[in-house]
């Protein structure tokens, strides 16, 4: 069994050694549940749910190996290879073998950066000698350049919580109609975008003009929810194209591909995108491997 524990939510899949799930188990028994109820009972209901034997085989990726998760895994430091990610594994003091996988770490003073979870769809999504920069959006949006398949450096942006923060506890919020979004990725996306890639910098004003646009009638509150998202990941494009530029290709891992592969696309990026999921269980699949076997 392979599961992506987060820290709101538990995935877990019966995978085969040629990366298919087989089945599937999924709850919102994620780090923060857990921490109050244990880790072992949640991960024993999941297994019992998709009918495998109490000691199956368990490889974990994610919050579980966090400081407050189930056993801290120490984060493996850049560069790294990604496959050799399972070398860093830990194994649990409990009933069959239970490991959880390391997550990465950035450990340089005018850059500290960390990650728990892309890494191994990181591994899912790459060949052994990769070599390009792929972007993992989210709530915290994570892009990384990969040398001959060693992470070299990633930066992480809080695009997706501050999209959260600002459009329900900031005056913004009576900007934002998340009921009347309208075409997410439109022309008030577009535009947006476009002001956040040549002002990056004018964020904060360009977050209020927004407010006051509609005050004075030039904009409708049905679109401010993409406006928001065109000022946020703009920024966002920006500052990692200055830092890991220039570029002609990107490879997307992600649930928010429309609105992240529209605007890579806009900048003339050769964009592929892979699914989240698919990404998080074929990483855990080649790690296992590596450690049991086919």
């Amino acid at each position: 069994m392979v599961v992506d524990w987060g820290t709101s939510s538990f995935r877990g899949w019966l995978m085969s050694a040629d990366g298919a799930a087989l089945a599937e188990s999924r709850g919102s028994e994620g780090m923060l549940h857990c921490v109050a109820a244990g880790f072992a009972p949640v991960l024993r209901d999941h297994l019992a749910r998709l009918g495998a034997a109490e000691r199956t085989p368990v490889l974990i990726c994610g919050m579980a190996g966090a400081r407050q998760g189930w056993v801290e895994a120490p984060y493996l430091m850049t560069p790294t290879r990604l496959d050799a990610l399972h070398e860093g594994a830990i194994r649990i003091d409990a009933a069959g073998d239970i490991r959880i996988l390391p997550g990465i770490a950035q450990a340089q003073s005018d850059r500290p950066d960390v990650m728990r979870g892309e890494e191994t769809q990181l591994l899912g999504v790459t060949e052994p000698d990769f070599t390009g920069l792929v972007c993992i959006p989210g709530s915290h949006s994570k892009w990384i350049a990969i040398e001959a398949g060693h992470i070299v450096e990633f930066s992480t942006y809080m695009t997706g919580e501050l999209f959260s923060v600002i459009s329900q506890h900031s005056i913004l919020s009576h900007a934002i109609d998340a009921a009347e979004q309208g075409t997410v990725d439109g022309q008030p996306f577009r535009e947006a975008l476009s002001r956040a890639l040549a002002a990056p910098s004018a964020l904060t004003a360009s977050l209020f003009r927004l407010r006051a646009s509609q005050l004075l009638g030039f904009e409708q509150r049905s679109d401010g929810a993409a406006r928001l998202s065109g000022l946020l990941i703009g920024t966002e494009i920006a500052d990692a194209l200055h830092r890991h530029g220039p570029l002609q290709s990107v490879r997307l891992v992600a649930a928010l591909r429309r609105l992240y592969a529209t605007a890579l696309t806009a900048q003339g990026l050769d964009v592929t995108t892979v699914d989240a999921e698919q990404a998080s269980q074929l990483g855990l699949c080649k790690a296992a491997v590596r450690i049991w076997g086919a």
